[in-house]
């Protein structure tokens, strides 16, 4: 069983928001990431119920995708907080660049918001009564972090580093070939920490980090050997996310939907070469095998 420090209060989520972590901090208490914005007030709710009468006084990002930023408006105008994210994001928040926060090629939300300031890869901050380092994790997010705190030996890993793998590579699906290799070297990296505990974005906190690392790198070298293979696991990923988001949707309008949304349209024909209608239906078709997804009259419904 996994046990957290006493001023940490770890808030589950499910795959369309990031989970949240709330650190008391004598009166005051710091915020991890804020969710999608479609479920703000869940995130508000929960949130209030995590500081148990203390005043929020800071929310801190991991990185820039829509589930892990959505929130963020909603939860400044709730506490009056301030807010902080990674120096590299922190050029598209500013000019709200919907392209470079990946809104608007995948067809996602978030509500535009100002921060007070960030954070650079290996500064160090408080959280909760214990030192963490900023570490740049980048791959899932080019301009990404992780928090370590290597006293309690505690990896706050964002997207970078799952219980079976990591988040989506968005560099690669957009044409950049630097997203693979940056993604290695970030787990070559979170290799050499000593880490008995890791809260990830997505997914119930974990130990046995060296077995963690290991499948990471596993699915690592299974996408450098096939793209398409690559391809196919975002596909089905973002789509399960699409429909986490919007409940239901007609199946027989998914080709016509995978023609409209940019990633959707360019990824199949960058990687399969195949019309996003043909695409549409294989993703539809292995998720459904696999029980991730169930159809209800003509609709697919998501069962995340």
């Amino acid at each position: 069983m996994i046990r957290l420090p006493e001023t940490m209060r770890f808030i589950a989520r499910d795959w369309l928001n990031a989970n949240n972590i709330v650190f008391h901090e004598g009166a005051e208490a710091t915020l991890v990431d804020s969710g999608y914005v479609t479920h703000a007030d869940e995130t508000l709710a929960r949130v209030v119920v995590a500081l148990e009468g203390r005043r929020l006084v800071r929310l801190i990002n991991t990185h820039s995708h829509s589930d892990h930023i959505g929130g963020n408006a909603a939860v400044r105008r709730a506490h009056g907080c301030r807010i902080l994210v990674p120096e590299g994001m922190a050029p598209a928040v500013e000019d709200w660049d919907e392209d470079a926060l990946l809104l608007s090629s995948a067809h996602q939300q978030a509500e535009p918001f100002e921060f007070d300031a960030t954070i650079a890869p290996d500064d160090e901050l408080e959280m909760g009564g214990l030192r963490w380092q900023a570490l740049h994790v980048p791959g899932h997010d080019m301009h990404a972090l992780a928090y370590y705190a290597p006293r309690e030996r505690i990896l706050i890993s964002g997207d970078a580093l799952w219980q079976d793998g990591f988040g989506v590579m968005f560099a690669e699906l957009h044409g950049d070939p630097s997203g693979l290799p940056a993604q290695r070297r970030t787990l070559e990296m979170l290799r050499e920490l000593d880490v008995d505990t890791v809260i990830p974005g997505h997914g119930a906190p974990f130990g046995d980090y060296p077995a963690a690392v290991a499948r990471a790198l596993a699915r690592l070298a299974a996408f450098e050997q096939s793209p398409e293979r690559m391809a196919k696991s975002a596909m089905k990923a973002l789509f399960t996310f699409t429909l986490l988001e919007k409940r239901r949707m007609p199946r027989a309008g998914i080709g016509d939907y995978f023609g409209r949304v940019a990633i959707f349209r360019d990824v199949s024909k960058t990687f399969f070469r195949k019309e996003p209608a043909a695409v549409a239906a294989l993703v539809i078709d292995e998720l459904l095998k696999a029980g991730v997804l169930i159809e209800q009259d003509g609709d697919l419904v998501s069962r995340g």
